[in-house]
């Protein structure tokens, strides 16, 4: 059995039944929930590390259930939704959600996007053991709280662009390919392509040049990728 621990949210009982035994045929440790109050509660006291959640609860709507769940939990969130519109990805990834997948989805990519979350969990643990506190330059970043600060200032990023700032830090000299960070960040999902990664940086790089106007420390190479500069 798979150590993660994945909670499902999801009030309609085909899908829910469909979700939970594909997990169940891939060994993967599950709970389930029919409301947003009851995932919120499951989410206290067994403390999943992904959270597989559905917009369209019949209590409260899956946003609150993120902003909510955000307050005390660092799980993964994905959401399994049949509102495709993007606004309704936009406030849900604001909201603090880390994927978004839209039904109707296939089994297989779902499974690559729980398989991508993993290898974002294991490395992230990785990294807190090793040391829980990234510097370069001005630029901090402490893993044990996602507090990310640049020169003294504190900087709110969104959980994708937490999570593109953290892959560049792990790979810090190194030019990742758009194909590398797009399988890193989302599992290679074909919802995502070159230019919504485009979107994601240049909000990054916004929200970190307003906090230090001149900060270049996230280099492009046209054509190829991006690249987090080492300050000696």
């Amino acid at each position: 059995m798979n150590e993660m621990k994945i909670l499902v949210v999801e009030d309609d009982r085909s899908v829910s039944s469909l979700i939970t035994t594909t997990l169940k045929l891939n060994q993967y440790n599950y709970i389930s929930a029919g409301t947003g109050n009851e995932a919120i509660s499951l989410c206290a006291s067994h403390h999943p590390d992904l959270i597989l959640l559905d917009l369209g609860l019949p209590d409260i709507d899956g946003i609150e259930v993120i902003r909510t769940i955000r307050t005390w939990s660092g799980a993964v969130i994905i959401i399994i939704s049949a509102r495709g519109e993007d606004s309704d990805k936009i406030a849900a990834l604001d909201s603090g959600a880390d994927d978004y997948l839209t039904k109707p989805f296939s089994i297989e990519e779902l499974l690559a996007r729980i398989r991508a979350a993993q290898r974002r969990m294991q490395y992230i643990r990785a990294g807190r053991e090793e040391n829980p506190v990234f510097t370069n330059g001005d630029l901090s970043i402490d893993y044990t709280s996602r507090q990310v600060t640049l020169a003294g200032k504190e900087v709110r990023l969104t959980a994708i662009e937490y999570r593109l700032l953290t892959l560049l830090c792990a790979n810090v000299g190194k030019v990742l390919t758009h194909s590398y960070i797009i399988d890193q960040i989302w599992g290679g999902g074909v919802e995502t392509d070159i230019i919504s990664l485009r979107v994601y940086m240049t909000s990054l790089r916004k929200k970190l040049k307003a906090a230090q106007p001149d900060f270049s420390l996230i280099e492009t190479h046209i054509g190829i990728g991006y690249q987090m500069l080492r300050i000696s």
